[in-house]
């Protein structure tokens, strides 16, 4: 029997039972893809994380994998974010090596921490099947390739109010669905689906922000943003724009520690 370290963490949470849960799972090495797999399976989280130290990599700590209980994912940013907090240890910032995404990078950032993610431009593009499985007043589309689309409504409570349609959406595969507006008590507000990945609602996104924010600070003219994602547990964080970068700020939290018997 094998026992492997698991923490679970609630990434971009200011409050208990908020943010987004996420496994962290440090290997010494690599398992088989069918085993990870299967071990997010078991998990049942939006995503687990596994990590192999790369210490011939000059540029990075550590590998970095996501799961979903489904599918491995091409970047997870609430997930990374718990895995900074979990290998942080007395230093002052962690890097990871990703496969898609290139290095990411989690550091302290005052009681947090600062997540520097890809900042990724989306264009124009009807997407009315889709946007009718969203439901509601869809008042523009955009899409990036990879599997991302957005949805924009007028107001908060467009996006508190969406049911989507989610047995039509999970037909139209790994497609990480994004519904926003602006927000009442922050800059915006969003909610975060993908159906085709196994997880109807992501709690708190912060690949969705790689999108959004850029999305945003054009509309409003700012290069800093505050952002709510409106699932049930609900999340905040702080975006910000640097160059070719989005950088995102959070809390976690720390809620299970064990280990995971394999």
């Amino acid at each position: 029997m094998t026992s492997l370290p698991f923490t679970q963490v609630d990434a971009f949470a200011d409050a208990p039972f908020t943010g987004n849960p996420a496994a962290v799972m440090p290997l010494g090495q690599w398992l088989d893809d069918a085993t990870l797999q299967a071990i997010a399976a078991e998990n049942n989280l939006s995503e687990t994380a596994f990590t192999v130290p790369t210490p011939d990599d000059p540029d990075a700590d550590y590998a970095l994998r996501w799961f979903t209980p489904e599918v491995e994912v091409k970047l997870c940013g609430h997930a990374t974010l718990a895995s900074g907090h979990v290998l942080m240890g007395g230093r002052t910032a962690v890097r990871f090596r990703t496969r898609h995404a290139g290095v990411l990078t989690v550091s302290r950032d005052r009681d947090g921490y600062a997540l520097s993610l890809p900042n990724w431009a989306s264009e124009a593009r009807p997407l009315p099947d889709l946007a009718a499985a969203m439901g509601g007043e869809v008042l523009e589309t955009h899409m990036r390739e990879g599997g991302y689309a957005i949805f924009v409504y007028r107001d908060a409570a467009a996006i508190r109010a969406l049911a989507p349609d989610f047995a039509t959406l999970r037909k139209a595969g790994d497609i990480l669905l994004i519904a926003t507006a602006p927000g009442e008590d922050s800059d915006i507000i969003s909610r975060v689906f993908a159906p085709g990945a196994g997880i109807d609602e992501d709690p708190v996104t912060g690949s969705a922000h790689c999108l959004l924010a850029p999305y945003w600070a054009r509309r409003l003219d700012k290069v800093k943003l505050t952002a709510c994602q409106a699932s049930r547990r609900g999340g905040r964080l702080t975006c910000r724009l640097s160059g070719n970068r989005v950088v995102l700020t959070g809390a976690c939290r720390t809620v299970i520690e064990g280990h995971f018997l394999l």
